[in-house]
């Protein structure tokens, strides 16, 4: 059922605060570890780059694992990654950015909350089951920053290299074979491959996601 009546609409309108507060709770904890790297003499650019990575797993992925527990449609999730969109997108265009994890090259954070919204509700409302979402979502999410924290700690800068896409993987495919099993491997490698690739302001949460959605897809189509 892909409505749910008001009772559980206001129920879990009140878990999607709760969980925004704990979405927005990560974000300004991750301050903290900013200036704590910074203390240990971690350049400034390496500290937000690792600090986007903790806000992908903490916020985006862990929401993520209870959406299927809490909610009984997309409605609510969607709202949620709708405001965390909006909120990260104002920095940027007020110019008063959240230094310790945005920087002004780019606002792929803001892709990231609609890509973790689309997912939510492409997977639900057309393919019948929010489980297919998380697949999506962990690539973005733990896949992508294990491929991060790999090229963070050999580079110390944001930077495209397949060592990285071997890390993505070596998560992704375990965790993509939990939520849907053997055919959860090859989308895996799809995904962590074309994580090496942007194309201006398509980077790479909307290619994984993309290539996740088409992938969970066309196994619910033909498998």
């Amino acid at each position: 059922m892909l409505m749910p009546d008001i009772a559980a609409l206001t129920k879990e309108a009140v878990i999607g605060v709760v969980l925004l507060s704990y979405a927005f709770g990560i974000v300004y904890l991750t301050k903290l570890t900013y200036r704590i790297m910074r203390s240990k003499d971690f350049p400034h650019n390496v500290a937000v780059y690792y600090n986007r990575k903790i806000i992908h797993v903490l916020a985006g992925g862990a929401i993520a694992l209870l959406v299927p527990r809490f909610f009984t449609s997309p409605i609510v999730p969607a709202v949620m990654a709708a405001i965390l969109a909006v909120a990260t997108y104002i920095p940027h265009r007020t110019g008063k950015l959240m230094e310790w994890f945005q920087v002004p090259d780019n606002m792929y954070e803001v892709n990231f909350c609609i890509m973790w919204g689309v997912s939510v509700t492409v997977a639900w409302v057309l393919l019948g089951d929010p489980v297919y979402a998380l697949v999506p979502i962990a690539f973005m999410a733990f896949g992508d920053a294990a491929t991060g924290f790999t090229r963070n700690l050999l580079f110390r800068r944001r930077t495209k290299s397949w060592v990285g896409n071997i890390a993505m993987f070596a998560v992704s495919a375990p965790v993509a074979y939990a939520l849907i099993g053997a055919w959860g491997v090859p989308i895996a490698a799809a995904a962590s491959i074309i994580e090496h690739f942007e194309f201006g302001p398509i980077d790479d949460n909307v290619l994984v996601s993309v290539v996740g959605l088409v992938g969970v897809a066309l196994i619910r189509a033909f498998v």
